[in-house]
């Protein structure tokens, strides 16, 4: 979560660090601070509570003067949203300032020792422990860089940190601990940055079409960044010689493309995401799935004895429907389950168990920790991810790029749609290889996939429905999301939209349970929306929504294009066009999104930053 930018070149350093932060406030928006050394060498501080923009007085660009810098956007943890609690953290002689991401495990440990030695905390939070270690090691006689690297070796947990000293001449330092908050680093021209992501960097690099070559940390390396260049060390303080990796424009750049909000242009870039993930993955004139440099041998595949999706929020919806997919594609037994818990319980996993990890960023720290148990036991381990060259590409075997773009709103919208296409592909993949799959049933899949692009455009080329629906529905407090089979997580991921940017409470349901407890919620004021397609379970679902109506229940039903007798029993119905059945959960999915979003708005919500929420969840 928090964004982190430092500078140091011979520009000024406030607006390159602001218009990072800016472009990082996804990332958190509890509160900002930034931290600049000034032409006398002293470090001037200046915090807000609430986004990026409170750092500017009076909308006038009144900036601190001076070349180094360091700026934060915090999501809390430890301690409230406040001046106090915001970065950057300094320490007792306010000549360290210190901006971190992630979680001092040991704090309280830490804390108890440095308040025995005298020093003095004035916030909240386990970050401030940091500038106060650095502190202590440079009362020891240690210089700056050896006393952060001597912190980095004290401090436990995941976490990602920069820190800089005061004076004239300066340096920035930065560590990442564990496999929580990315560090990307980048020099040019006598300048350097620092961003916990790629979109801080713009303001300095301004990529050129051909690219620029930046450093990403891995777990326990360091960067001591100067106006010279960029060393980069391991935690024993011994040199890395760093491949560093070209990152295009592409792969930074942020617009809202004339849409009101980037979570509406997102999910109007859907048709273009589906089509981005099939590109150079399927042979549409063999009717064939192919996966170019797919990790794992046709043997392997073959002898593979069973399939784990692991995944977090968004991501977990995803894998829950992969389960289905590699059940019925591939005939391989699969699990589905929460990357939080999966990563906790010992599960057993040898080399012919495949874990599928789903991501967004890559980053997110249950998922990235039981990608390296995963590694650890020996089991296959391929990743479904939206970032190239994130920690969780680098742990895999192989990677399912989604290729679909920086995605900025907090409610994963494109990337979901994105995750359930690769997982048609790969589930397919493995029953060809498996000869679960004949030629003729590939085919019809391929074929199909091809038209999903057409199908979700057109669900997309007139939303006037949903801003209908949303008048009638803002005004409600709770909703039932219901679903059975593959269509069960999409129930769930639509009461998480509509829980995270309306802050309604929703609850997602397996359609089949309503009669052992949910149906005593039934009332004039709980909404249910069932997803019942015309599918296999449609009669199951069919049932379902008479026990609510009987109890006078107010539904909305997602249903096939023409489905008459399903419109005649419900109060509203949001249209889908018919589809095989393993496809159904893309174009379920985007009634749901629209729903959400539609509502938010009626009811005046943040669409892009809702409360509590951050886009990377890099911490537990």
């Amino acid at each position: 979560m928090c964004g982190i930018v430092g500078y140091i070149g011979h520009q000024d350093a406030w607006p390159i660090i602001l218009e990072g932060l800016q472009r990082l406030e996804y990332r958190g928006y509890d509160s900002a601070g930034i931290a600049i050394i000034d032409h006398a060498g002293e470090l001037q501080f200046r915090k807000t509570v609430g986004k990026v923009n409170g750092l500017i007085s009076n909308g006038q660009e009144d900036w601190i003067q001076g070349s180094i810098g360091l700026g934060h956007t915090r999501w809390a943890t430890h301690g409230r949203p406040s001046h106090a609690n915001a970065h950057p953290h300094t320490d007792c002689s306010r000549r360290i300032a210190v901006v971190h991401n992630g979680i001092v495990e040991n704090f309280l440990e830490l804390k108890r020792g440095l308040l025995a030695s005298g020093h003095r905390f004035s916030s909240e939070t386990d970050s401030e422990v940091i500038s106060h270690l650095i502190e202590e090691g440079m009362d020891r006689g240690l210089d700056f860089e050896a006393a952060f690297l001597n912190m980095g070796q004290a401090v436990q947990g995941s976490s990602a940190i920069t820190a800089m000293l005061r004076g004239e001449e300066g340096m920035l330092c930065a560590l990442r601990l564990g496999y929580a908050g990315g560090i990307v680093v980048a020099h040019r021209e006598n300048q350097g940055i620092i961003g916990s992501d790629l979109p801080a960097i713009l303001p300095l690099l301004r990529l050129q079409p051909l690219g620029e070559p930046v450093g990403f940390l891995d777990a326990g390396e360091m960067a001591v960044v100067t106006r010279e260049g960029v060393k980069y060390r391991d935690l024993a303080g011994n040199h890395i010689d760093k491949q560093l990796r070209v990152v295009v424009p592409e792969d930074v750049l942020i617009d809202k493309g004339g849409y009101r909000h980037f979570m509406l242009k997102e999910i109007m870039e859907q048709p273009q995401s589906v089509a981005g993930a099939l590109r150079e993955r399927v042979d549409f004139e063999a009717g064939l799935v192919v996966l170019p440099d797919f990790p794992i041998s046709d043997q392997d595949v073959t002898n593979l004895q069973r399939v784990m999706l692991i995944g977090c929020g968004t991501s977990l919806h995803a894998a829950q429907v992969g389960r289905h997919l590699v059940e019925r594609l591939a005939g391989l037994p699969a699990e589905a389950e929460s990357a939080s818990e999966f990563r906790y319980r010992d599960p057993y996993i040898d080399e012919r168990t495949l874990v599928i990890a789903v991501a967004q960023s890559g980053e997110t720290a249950d998922t990235v920790s039981a990608m390296q148990m995963v590694r650890e036991k020996g089991g296959r381990l391929i990743t479904i991810c939206n970032v190239d060259g994130s920690q969780a590409t680098r742990l895999a075997e192989g990677t399912l790029l989604m290729r679909s773009g920086i995605e900025i709103g907090v409610a994963s919208t494109k990337t979901f749609i994105t995750a359930l296409t690769l997982l048609n592909l790969l589930a397919t993949y493995l029953g060809q290889v498996r000869g679960t799959l004949d030629r003729q049933q590939s085919r019809q899949i391929v074929d199909s996939l091809a038209q999903c692009p057409r199908l979700i455009g057109e669900m997309l080329a007139d939303t006037t429905l949903y801003q209908r629906l949303a008048r009638r529905f803002h005004t409600y407090n709770n909703f039932l999301f219901l679903g059975r089979g593959i269509n069960a997580p999409i129930a769930m991921e639509g009461a998480l939209k509509l829980k995270e940017i309306s802050y309604i409470h929703a609850e997602g349901y397996h359609a089949g349970e309503m009669k052992h407890g949910p149906i005593a919620l039934i009332d004039q004021g709980m909404a249910t929306l069932a997803l019942a397609p015309r599918d296999a379970l449609y009669d199951k679902v069919v049932n379902n929504i008479k026990e609510v109506k009987a109890r006078d229940g107010v539904v909305l039903a997602v249903g096939t294009q023409g489905d008459e007798e399903l419109a005649g029993m419900v109060d509203e119905m949001l249209p889908i066009p018919a589809a095989p059945e393993i496809l159904i959960p893309l174009l379920a999915t985007v009634p749901l999104q629209l729903l959400a979003y539609h509502i938010a708005l009626q009811r005046g919500c943040d669409v892009d930053q809702p409360r509590n929420l951050a886009k990377t969840v890099t911490v537990e």
